[in-house]
């Protein structure tokens, strides 16, 4: 995998609009320290580079109604090409499944769902096993209270020394 190329100032810009997707032009180029067109080409240079791959809000989904939060540890069947790829093609049709990482250890996926309730979550867990794509066997684990539900990565630290 190849890491960008990326200045301090670069990493000053992702961490602003990490913290603040609708900062403006302006500002953004005054928290960096640049004029506001070049501040504005840089941006520009890691959007189209895919650094940058898109601007969301975080909705308070607990402000609108009761959510529950599940993690879901599931393990195949069967370890073939064929039996992953079918399972992630269904996993990625469904809206309250909003994550999915396929990871080494004991099992081969942990998911998040967000649910209305644990009711929704049972029927959803009853039309994947129907639907018969793979499932072996799935852990369940509710979500009770988030200690820490950060969105902003801090990238500079993920970055190699000397950049």
């Amino acid at each position: 995998m190849t890491t960008a190329k990326l200045d301090p100032i670069d990493l000053k810009i992702l961490d602003a609009i990490q913290r603040d997707g609708r900062i403006t032009k302006l500002a953004l180029a005054e928290k960096v320290g640049l004029s506001p067109t070049p501040c504005w080409v840089r941006l520009r240079n890691l959007e189209r580079a895919g650094i940058v791959s898109g601007y969301h809000a975080r909705i308070a989904l607990r402000s609108l109604a009761p959510v529950a939060t599940v993690l879901m540890e599931v393990t195949l069947s069967s370890h073939r090409q064929a039996d992953f790829d079918r399972f992630e093609r269904v996993i990625r049709e469904i809206p309250e499944i909003v994550a999915c990482w396929s990871v080494g250890g004991g099992v081969d996926y942990i998911l998040k769902v967000m649910a209305r309730d644990i009711d929704a979550y049972q029927r959803l867990v009853d039309s994947l096993l129907e639907r018969e794509i793979g499932i072996d066997r799935y852990f369940t684990y509710i979500v009770t209270k988030a200690a820490k539900e950060d969105m902003v990565l801090p990238v500079a630290s993920l970055l190699p020394e000397g950049l």
